[in-house]
């Protein structure tokens, strides 16, 4: 059975995407109000539009999101499943992984969530990150992986 991300990895996302939100559409709000005072349009309706155009990306989308997102962890495998549109199951065989970090951004961390990041042998698609661990889990699993490295034989 899969193993959901944390809670706080869904306002993770949600204050990403409004970030990325206000940055794409305080220009569009700006340019809304030079076009309302030509056609006589209200000075509410552009603020209005860029809420509303914002609701989607911070409001729902992350939740969907969020709920495709889960991984499960046996005895020698990394299984890792993402996509909402489109479903990506990665697998990463422990015995490929080269070396493993856990990274914490300022919004991750606030929220007591950390990213386990895999780097495996290989060059197409050699960087695997699973986001929305607790930072303890995201400890643990990285020594669980690299004990398992080290038992490798070379």
């Amino acid at each position: 059975m899969m193993t959901r991300l944390e809670p706080g990895q869904l306002w993770v996302m949600r204050i990403r995407a409004a970030i990325l939100g206000c940055v794409l559409i305080v220009p569009a709000i700006v340019g809304g109000f030079f076009i309302q005072s030509e056609f006589g349009w209200p000075a509410w309706l552009p603020p209005l539009v860029g809420a509303v155009l914002l609701v989607w990306p911070v409001l729902i989308a992350p939740g969907r999101r969020f709920a495709a997102w889960g991984y499960e962890e046996d005895a020698d495998a990394l299984l890792i499943a993402h996509g909402v549109w489109t479903e990506v199951r990665t697998v990463v065989p422990f015995k490929r992984v080269q070396h493993i970090d856990v990274a914490q951004g300022p919004i991750e961390r606030g929220f007591g969530v950390a990213q386990l990041v895999l780097h495996t042998a290989g060059t197409a698609h050699s960087l695997v990150v699973l986001p929305g661990l607790a930072r303890d889990a995201a400890e643990a699993m990285r020594d669980r992986i690299r004990s398992h490295i080290r038992q490798e034989p070379e």
